[in-house]
């Protein structure tokens, strides 16, 4: 299946919607600028399309498969990711003092849309292992810095992240694996599952970042302690000594095959050697740094995923004849000209842009919140990824299951059948809803903890700043657009407000509008970033004239405000009146 990086869509973002010039004025990104990242982008967007999504349906194909010597990764995927590593994508956003190349992390995230959206059992080893570098970054001694950080930076190492348990998979407090103080370590016991990469021969180290509970720990979640554990114990690559962790064993998995999702066994005739990282039963806090990160990128792998689908199914449709024209009654047409292959396209691509543009733009936000000049700018950015974190994850992955749900739907019987590579999409992009928090987990977490542990402030400026821009100048040029969605935002305040006001009273209520408020949220969002699209599409051609590209972005955004934004109107009701018969009908009702 072949695929194409929408380099053009992510660079109006970047120029158009939330120019990174504003990026390059800051200290850290004073060497960069637009040019700079367009030639990034155009290498990463060919090495997305000439090297990983050739072998995305071998790998599927071939699969991970666990042997006596370890787990064994597809032969084409080595080659990549040998490539990939020489090449310097590894460390596109990373600290330049451990061999990164320190572009904004907005630019690394539009890269990885690429990899996702080409490859996604492949891109899925880079994104853990970003994760560990952030929390190592954040959280390590300077020792463990200088130990770890380079060469997972370089890709000559790779990172994982270790908490789920068989006995322990939402709920993180029922941890039991042990990690015993022996001298100036630990030695970690135990059997953590569902660990992506835990084990493979792409790299000569793999460093596992896992929580364990420390003899006398408190109970639950606060006596969990973070912990680096390397598959390989430091030393020469003649001389380094095998530490006690392995795969036991790699899951069957109904998609993301040549991703190996492994249980690992951590201590065998001793314990495996650990290193505490941070500080004592502060792991929850330390982990949460990678999780974050983590849920982000997933929000980031349904776009891509969804990108993909669409693509294939917009050229299956250009292709494949059927059917006569509604309209004129011509005979075998092309499908693309039927008016419900239009729609189902239309919203493809409608969801797609309005996850990616929300997608980047936190990222963007996360840029600022680390690096702006003004403590205030850091601190507001700061909060306002927070907030949207949860909505990314849960939105644009719930949105990947019907964009590549459709994208077989367009083709038909083919799309059934596994030659297409459709099929695979669809396979691949169900565990986005699931790993990293469930989309109801990233529901409860927006509610309850950024929502009402708050009282809403971070949402209110999020709010005030999305009315402003609806009366902006610019803004006017698409009135159209803006009308129907200053509508949504004011049925959105009035659930927000309502389940603020219920939630102490009643959290069942408000548990059963969880799902809905956060659609609501992703719903409402994904427009006011199309009418921020579209009006910057309508500004440019004011100056330079029509071109189709933009004349894209305004219709693209007209659809999504008349057909896909009236899904808020259901979801507001749901949010705000939930079924009683969620909580009140009996277990063996159900």
């Amino acid at each position: 299946m072949s695929y194409r990086a929408p380099i053009a869509d992510i660079q109006f973002l970047f120029r158009e919607v939330f120019p990174l010039d504003r990026l390059f004025a800051l200290a850290p990104f004073a060497d960069f600028d637009q040019a700079v990242t367009d030639a990034v982008l155009e290498q990463g967007g060919r090495f997305a399309s000439e090297v990983l999504a050739p072998i995305n349906q071998t790998g599927d194909r071939e699969g991970a498969r666990l042997t006596e010597a370890g787990v064994v990764m597809p032969a084409s995927f080595k080659d990549a990711y040998h490539r990939f590593v020489a090449d310097g994508w590894n460390g596109v956003s990373a600290d330049r003092a451990y061999g990164g190349q320190g572009l904004p992390e907005v630019v690394g995230a539009a890269l990885s849309e690429m990899w996702q959206s080409a490859n996604l059992s492949f891109a899925l080893c880079p994104l853990l292992t970003q994760g560990a570098i952030d929390t190592l970054a954040l959280c390590a001694s300077p020792d463990q810095k200088g130990r770890y950080l380079g060469k997972l930076v370089t890709g000559e190492w790779t990172g994982t992240m270790n908490l789920t348990e068989p006995q322990a998979g939402s709920d993180l407090g029922l941890t039991e694996t042990l990690a015993t103080p022996v001298g100036d370590h630990y030695e970690v016991r135990g059997q953590k599952i569902f660990i992506t990469y835990g084990e493979h021969d792409l790299t000569a180290n793999i460093i596992h970042l896992a929580l364990a509970r420390t003899p006398q720990a408190p109970a639950g979640t606060r006596g969990l302690t973070l912990f680096v554990i390397p598959r390989y114990r430091e030393g020469s690559p003649s001389s380094r000594t095998a530490n006690e962790v392995r795969a036991l064993s790699i899951e069957h998995k109904m998609g993301i095959h040549a991703s190996p999702t492994c249980v690992m066994g951590y201590g065998g005739m001793a314990g495996a050697y650990a290193e505490q990282l941070g500080g004592l039963h502060q792991g929850m806090e330390q982990m949460f740094i990678m999780m974050n990160r983590a849920r982000l990128s997933v929000g980031q792998q349904g776009v891509g995923i969804a990108e993909q689908a669409f693509q294939a199914a917009r050229d299956f449709a250009r292709n494949r004849i059927q059917g006569r024209d509604l309209k004129t009654g011509a005979d075998r047409v092309l499908i693309i000209k039927h008016p419900d292959v239009r729609r189902m396209l239309l919203t493809m691509a409608a969801q797609t842009e309005a996850a990616r543009t929300l997608t980047l733009w936190t990222f963007f936000l996360s840029d600022l919140a680390h690096h702006a000049e003004s403590e205030i700018e850091r601190s507001v950015s700061g909060a306002r990824v927070a907030f949207l974190t949860p909505v990314v994850k849960g939105f644009a992955t719930e949105m990947a299951q019907e964009v590549t749900s459709l994208g077989i739907q367009v083709h038909g019987g083919m799309g059934y059948i596994e030659e297409t590579g459709v099929a695979q999409l669809y396979r691949d992009a169900r565990i986005l809803t699931i790993y990293e928090g469930t989309t109801g987990i990233q529901a409860m977490d927006l509610l309850g903890r950024k929502l009402v542990r708050d009282q809403g402030q971070a949402w209110r400026a999020l709010e005030a700043d999305i009315r402003r821009s609806l009366q902006s100048p610019e803004l006017g040029a698409v009135r159209h657009l803006v009308e129907p969605l200053r509508k949504r935002v004011d049925d959105l305040h009035g659930v927000v407000e309502h389940l603020l006001q219920e939630y102490p009273n009643d959290p069942y209520h408000c548990g059963g509008s969880a799902y809905s408020l956060l659609m609501l949220f992703g719903t409402v969002l994904g427009g006011w970033m199309l009418a921020q699209s579209a009006a910057a599409a309508a500004r440019v051609q004011s100056e330079s004239g029509s071109q189709p590209f933009l004349e894209r972005k305004i219709r693209i955004a007209e659809f999504y405000m008349a057909l896909l934004l009236p899904r808020a109107d259901a979801y507001a009701k749901a949010a705000a009146a939930p079924s009683p018969s969620i909580m009140t009908m009996d277990d063996s009702q159900l």
